[in-house]
């Protein structure tokens, strides 16, 4: 006799939730986005979700409806309605106004290509740019994730934790992405540069994401218990960079910062 404590395959993803259609959804949401393609049939996105196709298909069409999913013949791409969503957050972000006002007035800063990034798990993920600097258009877009040790900011953001957490996310061994030569390619690597950044203060990238770029990041003092893990980079071509540049550019990010985290002064 079956063990009633075994799930069937039919219960799918989002069994277990207080709302299974808005975790099933999300997952369609998360499928689309994780996509090589961005485009996802019908079949592909049951497989993803562990339920049958009349009862995806029946979820796809009210996505759809909401404008958070689009059909292109037989396959689905993510709706111009998260576009709107994404947007409206981002407006409600303080500090995110207060990025581009700053970056619009500052001396160096008004003429780079300058970023501001949150923290999410081994990863950062971008909220706003700023283009100062129209050789320098190879940068990440609004939205895009970024494994932390491959930019200045994650290396940034990741430095002020406890050292047992970053223990918790990279083991000495670990693998790391790699995108270059100059990548790091271990944990130890990237905890031997986490000292360097804790003690000068801003991280450094050298090429390590994309060559002939390099890129500097300073952390934001945390708001509150729980406001978000920012942090501020900007981006630069190695063949014109000077050490002098770089310490304009991490003076004003430091100015930038302090008036993110501390809006009273």
């Amino acid at each position: 006799m079956a063990d009633s404590r075994t799930a069937r395959p039919s219960d799918g993803l989002g069994s277990s939730s207080p709302a299974p259609a808005v975790t099933r959804a999300a997952a369609v949401l998360d499928a689309l986005a994780a996509s090589a393609t961005g485009r996802l049939t019908l079949s592909d996105l049951a497989r993803e979700l562990g339920i049958p196709k009349s009862s995806t298909s029946n979820l796809l069409l009210a996505l759809e409806e909401a404008r958070l999913i689009s059909r292109q013949g037989a396959e689905f791409t993510l709706g111009r309605k998260l576009v709107e969503l994404g947007a409206a957050y981002l407006s409600r972000l303080d500090e995110v106004q207060e990025f581009y006002r700053y970056c619009e007035q500052a001396a160096t800063l008004s003429g780079e290509t300058v970023r501001i990034a949150m923290l999410d798990g081994t990863n950062v993920i971008y909220l706003a740019r700023y283009e100062g600097h129209p050789a320098v258009r190879l940068t990440s877009n609004i939205g895009d994730r970024m494994p932390v040790s491959l930019c200045a900011v994650g290396k940034a953001l990741i430095a002020r934790l406890h050292d047992h957490d970053i223990d918790d996310l990279f083991a000495d061994d670990a693998e790391l992405p790699v995108l270059t030569p100059k990548s790091l390619r271990t944990g130890a690597e990237l905890k031997a540069q986490l000292l360097e950044i804790r003690e000068q203060g801003y991280a450094f990238e050298d090429e390590e994401s994309t060559t002939g770029v390099v890129c500097l990041a300073v952390a934001v003092p945390t708001r509150g218990a729980h406001g978000p893990s920012l942090g501020l980079s900007v981006t630069a071509l190695k063949a014109t960079y000077t050490p002098e540049q770089g310490a304009r550019m991490v003076k004003e990010l430091r100015e930038l910062a302090h008036s993110l985290g501390n809006p009273m002064g």
